[in-house]
């Protein structure tokens, strides 16, 4: 392809209509960028456009979970601590008219693939309708969770009940009274979705191969205007997020867990589990993630709590193990609200799949190694190809012909969690290699994208048309996400955050456990030093 005369070229085709691509549509455009935000939905939200299913509901508390501009803020009050899902699309509803976003978007508009032209320096990207869209730069904003997971169980075809992955929820509410209903995985979307319908269900049946390690959400109804924190400390909860390892507004306790004696543990511990959220996870003591007795200790805390709301002594070691499971923090943590006591309902039956495998989906449910059990509707809450398989998804050709799933066959390869050596102008955020999971959305979403406008703002200013991350700046970064992660605990449990979740993955660390302070100096040092370790022409 030399010329594309006569066709649109945009600045920036932006894909992506969550947070990452909300934030870098409104900002480029006011900064002058000829830009478009594509998404696959039909609307503004990302995940939360997706995530519909009963008791869907983020799992940071506002307002961490919303934009820092003021023009947004000071207008919008939540209803609850922790927003559901539809509150969150009425937020993305909002935040689009205050900026005015609708006029730059095409929904219902799926990538498919996208070839960079080295001869002219730009990206030619096609949808699945065949649309092309010709841009200077690629931005990918699609999140962790952009491909659905569900394991190649024999007959899934066969059932002839309603057999439906969580994030493809239908958007009118199935009647689900006096059913026989079942839910396969304890991931974060498991708990939120066992907590709803084994209230409704005349049979509620989860399906468990490894338990959950949840901790309690402690939700918070608002009324009025009055929510907490008061507005005018906004601005400082904001700009403290830098300095949190997860983007929050508090850190880990900043002494080791025996330097205490038992007595004060047991207070501490009962101190963050009493405040709910993350914190008995995230401002736990600094060694809870580096030390295996450390981290035994915060998990007998936590067994204690959760066996003495659990009335059938039988379920403990299912829910509650002795022999502690996998190191507390190293799978993605949830937050629960009334799930453990659901199994002191009648109607309530939880299914260890490790002793009693699924065999096969049958025409009337699901067939284990030890009985069929009869089902009306089955949800599969088997996840995602977290991190990369969302980008993998996409037929991306970078310099040379090379295609970003021959690059990472073998391993992953990042710069900086958001640039990829021989893919020239093109930035993703939320992915692979980068804080992520591990830090709050929004938080991520800000400092990320503004490195990428920093990016595009340096390039214009110095007339230049190409930036690629050089080769070996990234295995320098590959380096360091292996050698944070492999001080921790994290490698030591098969998790997403390792890839082991999808038969045949490639098994490392996809996260970048540095935490948000080592992250944004990192950005910031790119920034100020005029991006030197990029190739620039």
């Amino acid at each position: 392809m030399g010329s594309i005369e006569n066709e649109v070229v945009l600045d920036a085709l932006i894909v992506g209509a969550g947070f990452g691509g909300v934030y870098q549509l409104k900002n480029l455009r006011d900064r002058g960028y000829n830009v478009k935000l594509v998404d696959f939905a039909s609307d503004f939200g990302g995940v939360w456009y997706w995530n519909r299913y009963p008791g869907a509901r983020v799992d940071s508390t506002v307002p961490h979970y919303e934009f820092s501009d003021p023009s947004l803020w000071k207008d919008w009050t939540w209803k609850q601590r922790f927003p559901g899902s539809e509150e969150l699309r009425e937020y993305f509803a909002y935040v689009a008219d205050k900026w005015d976003l609708r006029k730059d978007t095409e929904f219902n508009t799926f990538i498919s693939k996208a070839v960079f032209h080295e001869q002219i320096n730009m990206w030619h990207i096609t949808s699945k309708t065949g649309k092309v869209y010709h841009a200077r730069y690629f931005l990918l904003n699609i999140g962790f969770s952009a491909k659905r997971h569900t394991p190649d169980w024999k007959g899934i075809e066969k059932f002839k009940g309603t057999w439906v992955h969580p994030s493809f929820w239908p958007k009118e509410e199935p009647d689900l009274r006096g059913k026989k209903v079942a839910v396969i995985g304890t991931g974060a979307t498991g708990l939120q979705l066992s907590q709803e319908l084994s209230k409704v269900a005349e049979e509620f049946v989860l399906f468990q191969r490894t338990p959950n390690l949840a901790l309690p959400m402690k939700q918070v109804n608002y009324t009025g205007k009055d929510q907490p924190p008061p507005r005018e400390t906004y601005p400082a909860l904001f700009a403290g997020r830098r300095d949190s390892f997860a983007g929050f507004n508090f850190n880990f306790t900043p002494r080791s867990t025996f330097s205490d004696t038992p007595e004060e543990r047991q207070k501490v511990y009962q101190a963050l589990w009493d405040h709910g959220d993350f914190h008995y996870y995230l401002a736990n003591y600094e060694d809870m993630l580096f030390d295996k007795a450390a981290n035994k200790e915060a998990y007998d805390f936590w067994k204690a709590k959760v066996r003495s709301r659990i009335n059938d002594a039988s379920l403990h070691e299912l829910l509650a193990p002795t022999i502690q499971p996998h190191s507390f923090g190293c799978k993605r943590v949830s937050l629960e609200n009334g799930f453990y006591e659901i199994f002191n309902q009648p109607n309530v039956k939880l299914v260890d799949v490790k002793s009693t495998p699924i065999v096969e989906v049958t025409e009337s449910g699901i067939r284990t190694s030890e009985k069929e059990w009869e089902l009306d509707y089955i949800v599969c809450a088997t996840g995602f190809d977290a991190l990369t398989g969302g980008l993998l998804q996409i037929d991306i050709t970078g310099k040379d012909g090379q295609s970003l799933s021959d690059k990472w066959k073998n391993g992953t390869k990042t710069y900086l969690g958001m640039a990829v050596s021989g893919f020239p102008n093109m930035f993703y955020t939320y992915g692979p290699q980068a804080p992520t999971a591990l830090c709050n959305g929004p938080t991520c979403a800000e400092y990320q994208g503004d490195f990428v406008i920093g990016v595009m703002d340096y390039m214009r200013e110095k007339g230049l048309r190409c930036i690629g991350a050089r080769g070996e700046e990234e295995d320098a970064w590959v380096e360091l996400v292996r050698k944070f992660a492999y001080a921790s605990l994290l490698p030591g449990t098969d998790s997403w955050y390792m890839g082991t979740n999808i038969p045949g993955k490639v098994r490392e660390p996809l996260i970048y456990l540095g935490g948000v302070p080592n992250y944004y100096k990192a950005l910031e040092k790119s920034r100020e030093g005029g991006f030197a370790e990029f190739d620039l022409s």
